[in-house]
């Protein structure tokens, strides 16, 4: 094994990867990041553009002295913006399985770093659907803690070593997923008893 399962651990509670290239060769996955927070934050730059440009022109005529020499944070503010939309475009997340080579290589990529874990078939003890417990937000200002609530999760679990998060999406899109990766690696989906039909209040939850 080469890499680190821990570096691909999700804060949110979704990803959703979508399947690029099914060959009985190669299964690749991939997931592109957070699009809408990305355009939201580049839409709000454009807005800022109306305001920060006159203000570099008369900071720039006059100096910091001038009277918008008081306003200098609007141009920053768009340089962030930017910033944090490049970031969340450029970040995209890969699973290739590969037949030929009889290995799983996870890519995590972002705007200044690319993760990646390499395992080969042998390495792999099983793939595992279950649920795993994730925090709604966080608690701010003495507002009521943050309530965790059940995700379908799918793992690749290895000998001797934590297990590695590949997706958490909707159960229909994960069994469809799950199902694929399991037999492109030659093992069986082992799906948790409470989304197997243990537990009949739970599973419609996480249906869609």
């Amino acid at each position: 094994m080469t890499g680190d399962p821990s570096h691909f651990e999700a804060i949110g509670n979704r990803l959703g990867f979508t399947i690029i290239e099914d060959s009985p060769q190669r299964l690749r996955l991939s997931w592109q990041g957070a699009r809408f927070p990305a355009f939201l934050c580049i839409g709000m730059a454009f807005l800022l553009l109306f305001v920060s440009v006159p203000i570099l022109q008369a900071i720039h005529l006059r100096g910091f002295v001038g009277p918008a020499g008081s306003l200098w944070y609007f141009p920053l503010m768009n340089l962030v913006l930017i910033g944090v939309a490049i970031f969340l475009v450029t970040q995209r997340r890969t699973i290739d399985v590969d037949g030929e080579a009889k290995s799983v290589e996870l890519c995590r990529r972002s705007l200044y770093r690319k993760t990646v874990l390499m395992v080969s078939f042998d390495e792999i003890e099983k793939i595992t659907l279950g649920i795993d417990q994730v925090f709604s937000g966080f608690a701010i200002g003495g507002s009521t803690a943050a309530e965790s609530f059940p995700v379908p999760a799918l793992r690749l679990h290895f000998q001797g070593t934590e297990p590695a998060l590949l997706d958490r999406a909707s159960l229909r899109r994960l069994e469809e997923s799950g199902q694929k990766i399991a037999a492109h690696i030659g093992k069986t989906l082992e799906v948790a008893p409470e989304l197997a039909g243990g537990d009949p209040t739970l599973k419609p939850k996480l249906r869609n």
